[in-house]
Parts: structure tokens; C-alpha cells; sequence
């Protein structure tokens, strides 16, 4: 097994994530088989409990662990899917170290950082890389050198790289950025080597150094890391801010990332194959024409709070050819009854997210009415698909305080209510349905055609469910439940007449990948395409 870890220095914020997917990418378009873990130094077990403004999107797995979001960038950039394990947390680290202690794994010593946390630490890595089978574990160490939260963490990955045995068996990737400063816009190497040189205080000497910046860094620069680093020319990169992330594989690629890599590694140096990646690259830049998508959400303020969507969406135009503008609403101001819905008005499509709690939903119901009003395209997940299934209660069966009880305990028509079976939930921070699901989806609706089977997988995280005495009256309004849980939980509601109007309860975006766009958004792109073009999608059922 070897080992390549991913640190980052200076700042946070530069890529790490992205620099150890497009590793990753390289390494498997060589034939190597690889495994991603990040590591995240916070107290929490899981992401599943944190505010999105603090660390982004909450990402969902099969297995219904609630991980950060960089999980989600390794699945999409190696088109795999990973499980619970591939995250470590100081909270899993000392949960389990302290449930060990209490079991008397320790024969009564005194349980220290070095050796029982590192020794923990190591443990779970190299668990997750033996039972992979793969040939390389890719891991990527969140935060910045020099914090505290991430020593132990860094000094586990020291006694890794000693215990191994062979150099070729491990590798550093060390990530920083290189400021540019002043009108004559010099390129700055101190951080760098500052940052270097904590590595170094640390016992970790990096093998390669990933060197952020705005613009390409010239090769005079690079000496002179080199230089000053302790690294050979071949292996300062200069990364450089690219408009779309799925060209950094290929960019590392350009710079000697993968020869280098192989031959530190003592790999087999195989031709890579880029031939799927490429096509999708080269439509994704090449699209002609566009259209404007709206995202309604409560945490639009950090576009990492909807990565996967925002993502499902650049997957599309990859596939679609047709660049895909994406404007970011906040649906609090939309949510007073005399609150203008002009921005709306060029929107060619409308998406509205998940989310939890109050503040916003009125907001986002109104972008709903409009959508379904104006016949223009709208693709809810799952807050969105129950506060879709509101919205009509409230204008197409004339209840106008419809609502659910997550936000109204008291009203009379409850058309969302908790989950009835709580002993079907799993406790991975909240009671919610987490993970991979079977959905029954029936013939001939919408849903089903776009899926192109009846029966399909998907990744959930609710706890709330559409109540099953609205089927019957949203059927006599043409509002049709076409997705069914095997146990008869609505997951796929779909208005007829409608040119797009159509909500799930699972969340589609985390299953989108470049090389196979999620169908669900690219039916919502299709049909902003056509809504743009003064056209009409033909309406199913």
C-alpha cells in the first residue's frame, strides 16, 4: 500500500480538496487504483450537525454518513462512490480512543496523544486503504499547518511515512499560495517557505509543492521555491485560478503532475487516458447559446452551501452543450406578500434546494406559485419537493394555511408531517432517513422516462414526509405522486400540463457526476432550454 497525503499551508481555502481529486483523477487515468480519505480536524463525528454558512454543504453517502463536502468532489471526480470511513474527524479519533480506554484496551497505561491518538489515527487509515484494495490512498489533511487541531493528525502521517519502510512508499503534496503584490505584480515566495519550513519543524519534508496563485507563476519563481524548499524544480506546480475545476486534472497533468507522481512512487508509468474527461471539458467550454437558472435558497450567501447543486448543473453543460447560467436568490426577501418576484422574470428555470427551519420558506413557496403560474421550469429537492406539494395544497385545493409542521405544529391541513417510522432512522447526527434508498417510479411518468427505469438508488436526508391522505386530492388536480419508497412514502411528485414541475424527496445533486450528469438536472436544463427558446417540453401522463 502506499500513501500520498495532501497538507496545506498559509491560508485556508486553496484548493486542498481539489488539488487530492484531481491526484486521484490522475493516478486512475494511469490504471492505478486509488482510495480518497480526508481528514478533518474539528471535534465534531460528523458534518451532520454543522451550520452550511460555517463549512459548506452537508454531503450525504451511501451508507447515510454525513461528511464534508470534499467527499463529494473525490466521488465526482473518480465517478465512485465512498463510504463513512473515508472521513476521520478528531471526534471519531477520540470517541474511539476513549471507548477503547474504558474497555481497558490499554492494559491500564496512561493514554497520551503519542502513541494511542496517532496510533488511532493510523489505525483507521490504513484500515480504510487495506480493505479498498487499491494501490494508493490519497489523503488530504483539512486546515492549515501550524494548527493546533491538526497536529496530531500531521504527526500521525510523520510515524506513517517512518514506518513504512520505502521511500517510494509515501509522498507529501504540500499546498500554498503565492500572493501576488504591488502595480509591477511580483510573485511572493516567503509565505511558501515559511509554511514549508513548519512542515519541516514537524519532521515532514514535502516531495512536491502545489503553487496556488491567480496567474501562472514563472519558472524563475519556481527555482527558486526549489531553492529555498528543498524540492526539485519538476515538482513546484504552478496552479493557477481556472473558470471550471474539472480542467485542474488536466492542467496537473500539462505541468508533469502524473510522471512525476509515478516515478516517486515507483509505479508503472501507463499512457493516460483523458478520452471521456476531455469530451466533457471540451463541450462544457465549447457551449454556445445559454440559459439562466435560479437557485431559491436560505443559505445562498455561501455558494458552498449548494456545491453539489451548482456542480449537477456544470455536469449539464458538459452533456448539453449550452452554458448554464446560475444567478443565486435569497428566498428570505421574496417571502412578504408585496415582495417583488421581478428578478424571476429572466430566469428560464427555477431550483429550489433543501434546507432546515423556518426563516425563508415563505419565500421559496412564492418562487414555487410563480414557477407553476408562469410555466416556467421548476426542480424541487427535498425542503423544496414538500414546500412544492404546500404551495399547491395551499392555490390548487384552496387551503391557504396548508403548511408543515416543521414550521406550523398547529395547522389544520398538514400536508408534510415527521417521519412516521422513527425506528427506520438512523442516528448519524439527527433523527433523519440518511443514505441510498430504493424508489419505485411509475411507468410512463415524467420522472421515470427521464430516469429511463423504473426502479432506482438514491441518497436521502429527511426527516419529514409528504402525508399519504394529499395523494388523492393532488391526483384529481393533476398533481400526481409518481416515485414511491417500497414502504409507500411519496418521493416524486409531478404537475401535469405543467412544462417542468416536478419535486423529489431525495437529493439527486449528490450523484452527478461530469462524465454522467445527473438526468434529473439535465431534464430541468432541457426544459429551460425550451422554455428560453419560446418552446414548451411535452407534458408526461
Amino acid at each position: 500500500m502506499k500513501y500520498v497525503a495532501v497538507t496545506g499551508g498559509v491560508i485556508s481555502g486553496l484548493g486542498k480538496g481539489i488539488t487530492a481529486s484531481s491526484i486521484a483523477r490522475i493516478l486512475k487515468a494511469r490504471g492505478v487504483t486509488v482510495t480518497p480519505l480526508k481528514i478533518d480536524p474539528y471535534l465534531n463525528v460528523d458534518a451532520g450537525t454543522m451550520n452550511p454558512y460555517q463549512h459548506g454543504e452537508v454531503f450525504v453517502l451511501d451508507d447515510g454518513t454525513e461528511v464534508d463536502l470534499d467527499l463529494g468532489n473525490y466521488e465526482r471526480f473518480l465517478g465512485e462512490n465512498l463510504a463513512g470511513n473515508h472521513n476521520i474527524t478528531t471526534g471519531k479519533v477520540y470517541r474511539s480512543v476513549i471507548d477503547k480506554e474504558r474497555h481497558g484496551d490499554y492494559l491500564g497505561n496512561t493514554v497520551q496523544i503519542i502513541p494511542h491518538v496517532t496510533g488511532e489515527v493510523k489505525r483507521m487509515i490504513r484500515e480504510v486503504g487495506e480493505s479498498s484494495g487499491a494501490e494508493v490512498a490519497i489523503i488530504e489533511v483539512g486546515g492549515t499547518v501550524g494548527d493546533i487541531e491538526s497536529m496530531p493528525f500531521l504527526e500521525a502521517l510523520r510515524e506513517m511515512q517512518q514506518e513504512v519502510g520505502r521511500r517510494e512508499d509515501m509522498a507529501f503534496i504540500h499546498t500554498t499560495l503565492v500572493p501576488v503584490l504591488g502595480a509591477v505584480g511580483e510573485a511572493k515566495t516567503k509565505p511558501t517557505q515559511h509554511s514549508v519550513r513548519e512542515m519541516r519543524a514537524l519532521g515532514i519534508q514535502p516531495d512536491m509543492i502545489i503553487a496556488r496563485s491567480e496567474k501562472p507563476i514563472s519558472q524563475d519563481i519556481k527555482t527558486k521555491i526549489s531553492l529555498f524548499c528543498g524540492v526539485p524544480p519538476e515538482a513546484v506546480v504552478s496552479v493557477p485560478d481556472v473558470a471550471c475545476i474539472y480542467d485542474v486534472p488536466l492542467n496537473l497533468e500539462k505541468e508533469g503532475v502524473g510522471d512525476y507522481l509515478v516515478k516517486r512512487l515507483g509505479l508503472t508509468n501507463r499512457p493516460a487516458e483523458w478520452g471521456t474527461w476531455k469530451t466533457f471539458t471540451t463541450r462544457y467550454h465549447e457551449a454556445t447559446g445559454e440559459v439562466n437558472l435560479a437557485i431559491v435558497g436560505k443559505y445562498s450567501g455561501l455558494k458552498d452551501s449548494y456545491l453539489s447543486h451548482s456542480e449537477a448543473l456544470h455536469h449539464t453543460q458538459g452533456q448539453v452543450g449550452v452554458r448554464v447560467n446560475v444567478h443565486w436568490f435569497d428566498a428570505e426577501p421574496f417571502g412578504t406578500p408585496n415582495a417583488s418576484l421581478a428578478p424571476l422574470e429572466k430566469m428560464d428555470g427555477i431550483l429550489i434546494p433543501g434546507g432546515y427551519g423556518k426563516r425563508g420558506v415563505e419565500g421559496k413557496i412564492r418562487a414555487i406559485e410563480y414557477a407553476r403560474e408562469q410555466k416556467v421550469p421548476l426542480l424541487g429537492i427535498c425542503l423544496g419537493f414538500q414546500l412544492a406539494a404546500v404551495e399547491v395544497a395551499r392555490h390548487l385545493l384552496d387551503q391557504p394555511d396548508a403548511n408543515s409542521t416543521e414550521f406550523d405544529p398547529a395547522t389544520k391541513h398538514a400536508v408534510v408531517g415527521l417521519l412516521k417510522e422513527q425506528g427506520a432512522i438512523k442516528d448519524l447526527g439527527g433523527t433523519q432517513h440518511l443514505g441510498a434508498q430504493k424508489v419505485l417510479l411509475t411507468e410512463g411518468s415524467r420522472v421515470a422516462t427521464l430516469y429511463g427505469r423504473k426502479e432506482i438508488l438514491e441518497r436521502h436526508r429527511h426527516r419529514y414526509e409528504i402525508e399519504p391522505g394529499y395523494i388523492t386530492p393532488f391526483t384529481e388536480k393533476g398533481y400526481r405522486a409518481t416515485g414511491f419508497s417500497p414502504d409507500g412514502r411519496v418521493e416524486a411528485l409531478e404537475l401535469e400540463g405543467h412544462p417542468y414541475f416536478l419535486g423529489v424527496q431525495y437529493h439527486p445533486e449528490f450523484l452527478s457526476r461530469p462524465e454522467a450528469p445527473h438526468p434529473l438536472f439535465v431534464g430541468l436544463v432541457q426544459a429551460a432550454i425550451q422554455h428560453h427558446n419560446g418552446g414548451e417540453v411535452p407534458s408526461h401522463g
